[in-house]
């Protein structure tokens, strides 16, 4: 009788843990992938496209292990499918493959050669990639402590990324870059000195687009937190975090950050009762942010005050007060590490320096002046040039040169950072969209110089201009109102009762506003990284709003 009782306890046992894999595995599963894509250094496995520079990596197989137990999951109708963004993502799936017939057989953007074909199409799996992370997360969701469980996972991602951060700064930790072809596979790099820090992420741009989305969820949180100590950890982990993006270097997700805080400020103050401890709330907070913020810029934003500063150049007075202030901050800097007794470390051996200030595109516009270098170039690197030439035999060879570069008048005037976009990605954006207004000229064809002609990389460092130039107005109706939906559906638990709801509602708005503000200078929605972790979060925020409904929806038996 023991022997059977045993045995059958063994079987409920196994029962029960079998029943409780079933029910959270894929919450565990998406909850880990919102964590791990950010972490993962952007290491490829392998080239989906020969000489492109979007390469499998590990997240895309884990993405797509997810997928099968979603669809399986979905037959046995134990999670839904349905959510208040599916007819709208639907839709903007289907202006993509309307796009990408027109470019093909329409206009004739696209050649109808598998290779062209198929880095378009590339891009709209990639888009609906992105699009079902979102799903992934809303569909696993299904109580408000899976949502605390993920918020605890964000804190720890942010100060693992930050803390890392430190590391390549200061430590010569690995740097794995995507900023050009032959750096994206896989190459292990050190920070020199005026490289921007961007820790397990492929860039400082996306390094920054992602803290964010992060950090106003953040700082939200450790406002609306009830208990100190949360607070206290909250604070922080978002004070380290703001200290990375000031190390990014960032300035356009700087600049958007200040505008989602701020944001973040004013909503939590007209949570307020009454008008005098709004304006009581909203100057308190925003006095303290502000210390922080100038405080953190004065210790280590050197190379952010710089780039900022680059607007005045124009005003030799304001440039040369700020730059011996800035040579008086080092100075203080060098004798705190003296007298802290911090030594420099030595870069490591058999590894190669990544400046990514050295690597922005060179402009070849017609009118470029040899005078001087752009104000955010450190570095007279010449170009490398490829030159034929034919021997006494005939036998051609081509052979690599240098040359002094030279600039277009609007690198030397805004910097080249500016002066790229404003010669070259922009102006190709219109002419894309220009080409078919209603579904543009396709993906990944907006920087060819002709319908053959393959690029490497796709860029246009203004996501607004990128939508319309690929997708046309139908794209960008669809794709941009996937997003107003999203805030339209939190803003309205803005000021709910409940904390949880209205510092994640809170956090989601003032993240997403200052991320819209930062696309205009960067293609986050296009960057793999940011790209997954806007619309994972997304996915949870509107998950965790929708709680009530998704219950009775997934659970119609249990009030």
């Amino acid at each position: 009788m023991v022997k059977k009782s045993n045995k059958k306890n063994n079987l409920s046992f196994f029962k029960k843990l079998s029943r409780w894999f079933d029910e959270n595995f894929l919450f565990i599963f998406s909850t880990f992938l919102l964590a791990f894509i950010p972490l993962y250094p952007k290491i490829p496995l392998f080239d989906i496209i020969p000489g492109y520079i979007v390469r499998v990596r590990f997240e895309d197989i884990l993405i797509a292990v997810a997928g099968l137990f979603w669809v399986i999951q979905i037959i046995r109708k134990k999670t839904t499918w349905k959510s208040p963004l599916t007819k709208l993502i639907s839709t903007y799936a289907l202006v993509g493959l309307f796009s990408l017939l027109s470019a093909v057989f329409i206009i004739h953007t696209i050649p109808l050669e598998l290779i062209h074909i198929g880095k378009s199409s590339l891009h709209l799996l990639r888009y609906l990639e992105y699009f079902f992370l979102f799903i992934l997360m809303y569909s696993s969701i299904n109580t408000q402590k899976q949502a605390k469980t993920i918020i605890w996972s964000i804190l720890t991602t942010v100060f693992l990324i930050s803390f890392y951060g430190l590391g390549q700064k200061y430590w010569y930790w690995p740097v794995y870059s995507t900023m050009n072809r032959e750096f994206s596979k896989g190459i292990r790099l050190y920070l020199t000195e005026h490289a921007r820090v961007q820790s397990t992420f492929g860039g400082h741009y996306d390094l920054g687009a992602y803290l964010l989305i992060m950090l106003p969820i953040i700082l939200s949180s450790a406002f609306l937190s009830k208990k100190k100590w949360k607070k206290r950890i909250f604070h922080l982990v978002h004070a380290f975090g703001l200290w990375l993006l000031i190390m990014s270097a960032s300035r356009a997700s700087f600049a958007s950050y200040g505008l989602a805080m701020l944001l973040v400020l004013i909503f939590l103050a007209l949570k307020e009762k009454t008008w005098k401890k709004k304006i009581n709330s909203f100057f308190k907070k925003t006095l303290g942010m502000g210390l922080l913020t100038g405080s953190l810029m004065l210790a280590f934003g050197g190379d952010m005050s710089e780039r900022i500063l680059q607007v005045f150049d124009a005003y030799p007075e304001i440039s040369n007060t700020y730059h011996s202030i800035n040579a008086e901050r080092k100075k203080g800097r060098d004798q705190i590490y003296d007298w802290m007794g911090i030594i420099e470390l030595k870069p490591p051996e058999n590894s190669i320096g990544f400046d990514n200030t050295e690597l922005e595109s060179v402009l070849t516009a017609t009118d470029q002046q040899p005078t001087t270098r752009p104000s955010d170039v450190y570095k007279d690197i010449p170009d490398l040039v490829e030159i034929a030439t034919i021997s006494a035999d005939g036998t051609k060879t081509i052979i690599r040169v240098e040359r002094e570069r030279t600039w277009s008048d609007n690198a030397l005037k805004y910097g080249l950072s500016l002066a790229i976009r404003l010669d070259t990605l922009w102006p190709n954006a219109i002419k894309g969209f220009m080409k078919n207004p209603l579904l543009g000229s396709g993906y990944a064809t907006l920087n060819k110089e002709t319908a053959y002609h393959f690029t490497e990389a796709e860029s246009t460092d203004n996501n607004y201009l990128r939508i319309l130039g690929e997708t046309g107005l139908l794209g960008f109706l669809t794709f941009f109102g996937i997003i107003f939906i999203s805030l339209r559906y939190s803003f309205k638990y803005i000021f709910d009762k409940d904390k949880l709801k209205a510092s994640l509602a809170i956090g989601l708005v003032a993240g997403s506003i200052g991320l819209m503000a930062n696309a205009s200078y960067i293609d986050v929605y296009a960057a793999s990284k940011v790209a997954f972790t806007y619309w994972g979060i997304v996915g949870v925020i509107l998950a965790v709003l929708s709680l009530p409904k998704k219950k009775s929806l997934l659970n119609p038996d249990k009030k």
